[in-house]
């Protein structure tokens, strides 16, 4: 692959700069130490720069997806807080995740037989195994199972097949738009067994309180459970990120159940805690 400068990267001063357009006044910039990777794929550009500050990152059409100083903030709560709900998880799908962080997370819990994990774009997968090993773990458990597919297409027509979903995706643009459509929660909702559960990021409370919301109230319509909890992710916008759970039977998170020893965030007082949502959240959920 050509490690020509894209144009997401500027060089100035003699130093390489990534500059991250979040919203039309906002711009975040990363001084980058080195192009790893650069690539097109079928989908979306796909780099692995090695950056100052937070080492290592994946960066798909020039947004920062994950980075090895913090990207297992994300991957731990993606994946222990609805492994800890549910009573006995035994096959589990994850949808997105190509840098492979949240499949590590998931491996960890011995009673999970089987993991299917549907990833759009093989190259992010390959690249994040090969050049990502602090978020990826150069994931080999043969209890995975890499499906490069459309996840929206995938759970189309299956039903009562796992026990727990979990929504991996980028932002809402592009590929992962779709990810964030009722009709999709709703597919989610048949092919999960009859106790089953989901999880999906749903994006920054500060910027991106109208995503967090809707996505929040259109599971909410479709699961007879339903929460939200958060975690401060620093490579992300604003810091403070959502998640929101839509379960069949359980809600409640079981600390006895985390399996916590060589995790970097969560331990049984972040599982307890992670659900009490700050009050301005509290408005924007209950806001017409």
């Amino acid at each position: 692959m050509s490690l020509q400068l894209p144009h997401f990267i500027i060089k100035k001063n003699n130093s390489l700069w990534l500059t991250e357009d979040e919203r039309d006044n906002l711009k975040i910039s990363y001084r980058i130490k080195e192009i790893v990777f650069s690539g097109q794929s079928s989908f979306q550009h796909v780099m692995i720069l090695d950056s100052y500050d937070f080492g290592r990152m994946l960066v798909l059409d020039g947004i920062v997806q994950t980075t090895s100083l913090d990207g297992y903030i994300y991957n731990e709560m993606i994946t222990h807080i609805p492994l800890c709900i549910h009573p006995s998880p035994r096959k589990v799908l994850i949808i997105g995740g190509g840098d492979c962080g949240a499949a590590k997370e998931v491996c960890k819990y011995s009673s999970v037989e089987h993991i299917d994990m549907v990833e759009i774009d093989q190259l992010v997968v390959d690249v994040c195994r090969e050049h990502l090993p602090e978020v990826s773990g150069n994931l080999s458990d043969p209890r995975v199972h890499f499906i490069f597919e459309n996840g929206v297409t995938y759970v189309q027509n299956r039903e009562n097949e796992y026990d727990i979903v979990i929504v991996d995706s980028s932002d809402p643009i592009g590929p992962a738009k779709v990810l964030f459509e009722k009709s999709f929660y709703q597919n989610l909702y048949k092919i999960l067994k009859s106790d089953g559960l989901m999880v999906c990021q749903s994006q920054s409370p500060i910027f991106h309180a109208e995503i967090m919301k809707q996505t929040f109230i259109r599971i909410s319509q479709i699961f007879p459970l339903s929460n939200i909890y958060t975690a401060v992710v620093p490579t992300y916008p604003g810091g403070l990120w959502s998640f929101t759970i839509g379960s069949k039977q359980y809600i409640d998170p079981d600390p006895s159940r985390l399996v916590y020893k060589d995790t970097r965030y969560i331990n049984p007082k972040v599982l307890e805690n992670c659900f009490s949502i700050p009050q301005f959240m509290e408005q924007q959920l209950k806001s017409d």
